[in-house]
């Protein structure tokens, strides 16, 4: 009841920060000039945000994003106020493979340390559809594809762990909406079935995936003694471009919920994760 009362009324919890907290006053005083940290989907919404916190406070960012001339004009926002940011554009599109992979090469070849994976990125409410491999859109983008980047990536952060000796840490976005998916869970026998699909339920679906994934992750790095944390993060209901999909919910939103919170409060429960 604490927590569900901390959520509705932005009083602060136990860490001293509640939902009306922001991801500045939540970084306040850390310095992250030793850190590197990739950012999926980081040109706007939450990853905005989280890319131009995690700048300020010296983190080394790369905004990995389909659209890179929007990521370039998100790095110069970025620059324009932090002239001593680190911001970098790599181009990722999450619904190719090829391009998971390449970017994972990209950044691999930049000869940078790992410390962070902020797995964002995410689509939502999507009419039915199969992604280039024949894979349901919402699961195939929001978790096989953060899935197997999470994959290429991560001896690169074992490797920055064993080098720095500074825990490693792999941030999955995901949401209250895991408790909406389909009666059965994930429909492991139909995830491509057009019959049965409901959008809303399908969203929830590839957020209990992404929490699964980084529970059963975190369960492995530790038996193998590997200091990387694995977390997924419910940012709460913030109003970004993923409502596209939904136009009951960008019209009756604020009326319900007397308007969600900005995205530099909702982007702090991602920020904790990373940094603290």
């Amino acid at each position: 009841m604490v927590g569900i009362f901390s959520l509705v009324t932005g009083w602060p919890g136990p860490s001293g920060f509640g939902s009306s907290s922001t991801a500045e006053q939540v970084t306040q005083g850390i310095d992250g000039t030793n850190l590197t940290a990739i950012i999926t989907g980081g040109a706007s919404g939450i990853g905005l945000e989280t890319s131009r916190v995690l700048a300020l406070r010296g983190v080394h960012v790369i905004i990995g994003v389909r659209n890179v001339k929007a990521a370039n004009e998100a790095k110069k926002t970025i620059l324009t106020e932090i002239e001593t940011a680190r911001v970098d554009v790599l181009e990722l599109d999450l619904c190719s493979i090829r391009s998971i992979r390449a970017f994972a090469d990209n950044f691999i070849a930049l000869n940078l340390h790992l410390n962070i994976l902020i797995n964002n990125a995410g689509i939502m409410f999507c009419p039915f559809q199969l992604s280039q491999d024949g894979i349901e859109v919402q699961f195939a983008t929001n978790h096989i594809r953060h899935f197997l980047l999470t994959e290429l990536l991560l001896d690169k952060m074992k490797n920055t762990v064993k080098t720095t000796g500074i825990q490693g840490r792999i941030v999955n976005l995901s949401s209250i909406a895991h408790t909406h998916c389909y009666k059965n869970g994930i429909r492991f026998d139909h995830i491509n079935a057009k019959d049965g699909y409901n959008d809303k339920r399908a969203y929830g679906q590839s957020k209990l995936a992404n929490i699964l994934h980084a529970n059963e992750l975190s369960r492995r790095l530790q038996e193998e003694g590997v200091n990387v944390t694995v977390n997924s993060v419910h940012p709460g209901l913030i109003m970004t471009p993923l409502f596209r999909h939904s136009a009951v919910l960008m019209r009756g939103g604020d009326d319900l919920l007397r308007g969600p919170p900005p995205t530099a409060e909702g982007s702090h429960r991602e920020i904790l994760c990373r940094l603290q």
